[in-house]
């Protein structure tokens, strides 16, 4: 079982021609438990600024744009994966087990990325040897 969980919420875009990643948070969680409670609050929180429940606050006049059906519904995904045990689960295995997890949507201009892994298989990889191959 690993015991601490390095966690990060990254938005990636284009500017000017190229990939651009923005750090919208990291989190150094000391439980299983409490990784799976942020990356689930970090997507929750992109949802809610990106397409506000109503009721929940003033939203100053054209500050929404509707979009084109096509385009995809980047907090409605978010929101799902929130709440679906089964996903929950299997993040919670492969945490369990060592391995890094992603979880990534986008719309047509953004892509919304949470990653997490265990510290322990950090320092374990740092541990072994690269390959190293003789050039001729």
């Amino acid at each position: 079982m690993h015991d601490e969980f390095l966690c990060h919420v990254t938005a990636y875009g284009v500017c000017g021609g190229r990939r651009i990643g923005v750090p919208l948070g990291t989190y150094r969680a000391p439980t299983l438990a409490l990784a799976l409670w942020w990356l689930r609050d970090r997507a929750c929180w992109i949802a809610e600024r990106l397409d506000p429940q109503p009721g929940t606050a003033p939203v100053p006049p054209n500050a929404l744009v509707p979009v084109a059906d096509t385009v995809p519904d980047v907090p409605s995904v978010l929101r799902a994966w929130c709440g679906d045990v089964g996903q929950q689960e299997r993040v919670a295995d492969e945490l369990a087990a060592g391995r890094l997890v992603r979880v990534a949507t986008s719309d047509d201009t953004t892509e919304y990325e949470l990653l997490a892994e265990s510290v322990d298989a950090l320092r374990m990889q740092r541990t072994v040897p690269s390959l190293v191959v003789p050039v001729a």
